[in-house]
């Protein structure tokens, strides 16, 4: 039997284009190089996790989101993900679709740095039995589903009464996070190796209420106020949903698993940054 020089796993968001093409191009070319390999869908039910245990690296073919979705499922198995970006925007999924061969080489040899990023666990209690978990790498947002969106959540951090906020909705994310719903909503820009979770309004009634960063070691707790107007959900990395009720209460802490990518050289993600959001500097400002 053929020695192998490791094991590879393929996620392809199918909704891509070209992702299906480029799928078949990066399996055969590492069956080639001795690479055992498996092709897994993203969209089509949940990925089984042992798909990704063995491997020695995760490539992901898609956007942002399918980047998300790889980090979750691939934390918790300490396996690095290789993003190759068929998406648009492209924070994260930062390598580029003929470059994937390059990047590839350099990732197995040493070549490329592994940034860990900070992730959340999300536990929703009622009646003071947990009812649901999830993982977050990028933001935990409580929000309501109607058109007079306005929610009243209570926020305490480490049990310490932070204030009662009457909003659009609350952000929870991760420095990974920082650069997407929560920027979007007035947050900052956090660094994306840093263990931090920033504490983002959406739309506050009282215009004093503003974002907050804290230490990643912090325990943030909502609790949904009775009364509510609308219907209330939690939406985990834009892709998990769960329905809150009244008296509720959701909890963010740190992850003991870190979601590890690839990444390219440190000052390319202030270029990211420049290039992206069109800042001072950037090819489009």
């Amino acid at each position: 039997m053929k020695a192998t020089r490791g094991h590879a796993a393929i996620l392809v968001n199918p909704q891509k284009d070209d992702a299906e093409r480029l799928s078949r191009e990066i399996d055969a070319a590492l069956c080639a190089e001795s690479w055992s390999t498996e092709l897994v869908s993203f969209g089509r039910g949940s990925v089984d996790g042992s798909s990704i245990a063995d491997a020695n690296i995760l490539v992901c073919l898609g956007g942002d989101g399918t980047v998300l979705y790889a980090g979750r499922r691939a934390a918790p198995f300490g396996v690095p993900i290789l993003p190759v970006n068929l998406g648009t925007l492209g924070f994260i999924a930062w390598v580029k679709r003929d470059e994937w061969k390059e990047r590839f080489d350099e990732a197995v040899s040493g070549g490329l740095a592994v940034s860990e990023r900070f992730m959340l666990d999300v536990s929703v209690e009622r009646d003071g039995n947990a009812v649901a978990g999830f993982s977050a790498l990028n933001d935990g947002v409580i929000s309501g589903s109607g058109p007079a969106k306005i929610v009243e959540l209570c926020v305490s951090v480490n049990g310490a009464r932070l204030g009662k906020y009457r909003s659009d909705g609350l952000i929870v994310s991760t420095p990974t996070g920082s650069t997407a719903y929560s920027l979007a909503s007035g947050g900052p820009v956090l660094d994306p190796d840093m263990e931090a979770m920033v504490f983002t309004p959406i739309c506050p009634f009282t215009l004093s209420n503003r974002p907050l960063v804290l230490p990643g070691g912090e325990s943030l707790e909502l609790y949904v106020e009775r009364g509510q107007r609308e219907r209330i959900i939690l939406t985990v990395d834009g892709q998990e949903f769960y329905d809150l009720q009244e008296g509720d209460r959701v909890s963010f802490r740190r992850s003991a698993f870190k979601a590890r990518l690839f990444r390219h050289e440190r000052a390319a993600f202030f270029q990211v940054l420049r290039s992206k959001l069109n800042w001072s500097g950037g090819p489009d400002a």
